[in-house]
């Protein structure tokens, strides 16, 4: 039986080191901004996280595109 996948929701993540602990393991905190267009490229998305980079008080671990479909079977 064939599923079909539909793009529900995209989100992106920055993933930003905030400091570190008592035990000097790194303070990982991820901010997510909702509401991404679903049929937005990826270079775009990397794009507008690289320009949010720059708008940052903490080191940016990580850039990330969380995307959520819809499975549904024929």
């Amino acid at each position: 039986m064939p599923v079909i996948a539909t793009p529900a929701s995209s989100n992106l993540q920055l993933k930003l080191h905030t400091g570190t602990d008592d035990k000097g393991n790194p303070i990982i905190r991820t901010r997510t901004y909702r509401n991404v267009k679903v049929d937005a490229l990826d270079e775009d998305v990397h794009a507008v996280g690289m320009a949010m980079v720059l708008l940052q008080q903490h080191t940016v671990e990580s850039i990330r595109r969380v995307n959520e479909v819809q499975l549904d079977s024929e």
